[in-house]
Order: C-alpha cells, then sequence, then structure tokens
C-alpha cells in the first residue's frame, strides 16, 4: 500500500503564519523534523535542490509550501462544477499523463493554502448570486487534494463548510486511499466523494506514487459506509492493446468489493486520454522512458480555448470506448448514472 505523503522539504510563506493552520502546520512539521525553510512567496520558490532537472522534479513533487492564497476569484470548471474552490495546488503523484505538468511548468511542488476561510467567504459570494440554484464546488482541478488533506485537514473543513450551506455542494476526486480522517466529517450528504479508476496497466504503468486499485476500491467502500454519495470518474480512457478486457475487469472487480448501499446514487464519469503539444514535449522530459503513446497521427486534432488544440482518438475510437465503457457501466450498475463522456 502507498504510504500517506510526507514532505521531505517545507517552504512557509511569512504571511502564512498569520493564520492559524499555517502556525499549526510549521509546528507540525517542526516535530515531524522535516528541513523547513522560508520563501517570500508560493509563487516564487526558488533553490530547490538538485543537480539536474530530473532530480529538481522529483525534489520539487515531495516539496511542501504552505502560502496565502492571493487570487479569490474562482475558476469555472465545467462539466463537473460550476466553480474549482482553490485549497491546494500540484500533487505528490506521478501520472505520467497528468495536465499539471504543463500547467504547473516549471513550479511542479506542492501547495497548500491557509486562508481558508477567506475561501470560503469567497465561496459564499458565488452561491449567493446563483442562489436559489445550487452551486457545485470542484475541491481537485489542481490537486490530489485527498493526497495531502492528512496533514491539513482543510478538505476536512470544507466538506464541513458546504455541509452546512443551503445551496452550495462539493465535489472532488482522488487516486489515493488515505480517507480515514474524512469518514466522521459532518456532510450531510453535500460532498460527492469521487475515486479516479482505471484498468490496471494504466495504473501500473502510468500512474506511479498513486494508491493501488483494490486499495482505492477499499477506500471507496469506507466512504460510501460512511454515508456519502460516491462517483468513479474513469480516467484517461486508454486504448492500450488489450484495453476492452482490462476495463472489464475494472468493472467486476468494482461490483464484486462494493456493497450494495455504496452502489445507490453511484456517478460515473468519463474521460478519454488526450495530449497537447506542449504537454508531450514536458512529459517526455520528466518521464523519459514513459510507455503512454502520444503519436498525433494516430489522433484528431481539436482545437481547444486559448489557441491550444489538444489531441484526442479518432471518432469511431470514441464511438467505441463509449459503447464499451457505457455497456459495461449498464452490465454492472444499472442504477448508477452516468454524467457525460468527454
Amino acid at each position: 500500500m502507498v504510504k500517506p505523503f510526507v514532505p521531505e522539504l517545507v517552504y512557509i510563506e511569512p504571511r502564512a503564519l498569520e493564520y492559524p493552520l499555517g502556525r499549526e502546520l510549521k509546528e507540525k512539521f517542526e516535530k515531524m523534523g522535516i528541513e523547513i525553510r522560508e520563501t517570500t512567496s508560493h509563487n516564487q520558490v526558488r533553490n530547490l535542490p538538485g543537480e539536474n532537472d530530473f532530480q529538481k522534479y522529483r525534489i520539487a513533487k515531495s516539496t511542501l509550501v504552505v502560502g496565502v492564497r492571493k487570487t479569490l476569484k474562482f475558476d469555472t470548471s465545467k462539466p463537473s462544477a460550476e466553480y474549482a474552490i482553490p485549497l491546494a495546488t500540484g500533487c505528490m503523484g506521478h501520472c505520467h499523463y497528468c495536465y499539471l505538468q504543463t500547467t504547473m511548468g516549471s513550479k511542479p511542488y506542492i501547495r497548500t493554502y491557509v486562508n481558508v476561510e477567506e475561501v470560503f467567504d469567497a465561496a459564499e459570494q458565488y452561491m449567493k448570486e446563483r442562489a436559489p440554484e445550487e452551486t457545485r464546488f470542484e475541491a481537485s482541478c489542481t490537486s490530489d487534494i485527498v493526497g495531502i488533506d492528512h496533514l491539513t485537514h482543510s478538505l476536512k473543513r470544507a466538506i464541513e463548510y458546504f455541509g452546512e450551506s443551503e445551496h452550495g455542494r462539493l465535489r472532488f476526486v482522488t487516486k489515493f486511499a488515505h480517507v480515514d480522517h474524512l469518514l466522521d466529517a459532518k456532510h450531510n450528504g453535500r460532498t460527492r466523494f469521487r475515486f479516479s479508476m482505471n484498468a490496471d496497466y494504466v495504473i501500473k504503468y502510468l500512474e506511479p506514487g498513486t494508491s493501488r486499485l483494490d486499495d482505492r476500491i477499499e477506500a471507496a467502500a469506507k466512504v460510501a459506509k460512511a454515508g456519502y454519495p460516491l462517483g468513479f470518474i474513469i480516467a484517461p480512457i486508454y486504448l492500450y492493446e488489450d484495453w476492452k478486457e482490462g476495463y472489464r475487469i475494472l468493472f467486476e472487480k468494482l461490483q464484486d468489493k462494493l456493497p450494495d448501499y455504496a452502489t445507490k446514487d453511484l456517478t460515473f464519469e468519463l474521460i478519454q486520454h488526450r495530449f497537447t503539444k506542449p504537454a508531450k514535449r514536458v512529459i517526455q522530459k520528466n518521464y523519459p522512458m514513459t510507455k503512454l503513446e502520444m503519436d498525433e497521427e494516430k489522433r484528431k486534432y481539436k482545437w481547444g480555448k486559448y489557441g491550444i488544440g489538444k489531441y484526442v482518438y479518432q471518432k469511431d475510437e470514441q464511438e467505441e470506448m463509449k459503447n464499451v465503457l457505457g455497456g459495461y457501466i449498464n452490465q454492472y450498475f444499472p442504477e448508477s448514472s452516468l454524467e457525460y463522456f468527454t
């Protein structure tokens, strides 16, 4: 089993110590004997150790920066929610295909924000603007928030905050099984707890540093037992040689290991693998031995916003993917709903 994340190095912004969580984390890491350095800003962490890019990247992925979130304007987060709620940025996992590789660029270290009350106040304003309609907030757009929450408990506070809200709902997705501290949170059914699932081949070769499939399924069963609405994101759907059989086994395992109560009000989201030219360059630099197939000739080019297009699967492959996985969902979880395929 993958152990819960412990940073090898911690940077703290001086302003973070003006907040109770900042002081609490500093004390926690001191007691753990972790080296703590000061940084003027969580966006300006320099002099990370490492002899070359390869080493620096890996050290950055095990570095935690404790900072204050200055921008309280939330990004939109379609199709999974109306807005992304910023509690953290960056991830300790080493998923070869991850879009954070390019969006994080030269800052692959993990950031956690201590001004959570200010973030909740901003969320409150967004909810007021849309009331009486519900507003959904996605907490894992730029991080795997569960991966660090055993240290910070920011996510747990967010779950309880939305548990009390009238018009807000929280959603997040994780590849980590370290959920025990979240099981007693007073969620009041207002947080959908989702797990990213994939065929064993994809997890083994393309998702190093994350929890194994069986551990994720076990964690999902615990979460359902704690009364959370449950969901699964199958992402990225990746067409390797034996993909149909690999995904069938995934659904079979889910059906076999999940108790009945976990399958009530179950949702699925399907996301095909895609990549951009800049992402391909970064991935090949960070993971030179990757098995990830990124052949532009085999893919269809899809124009994206901000002028950066992406390479997705060909139309007939997408149809087949949707039919095969949609068929498995209907066969193994007939009462669940498919929220979208993209």
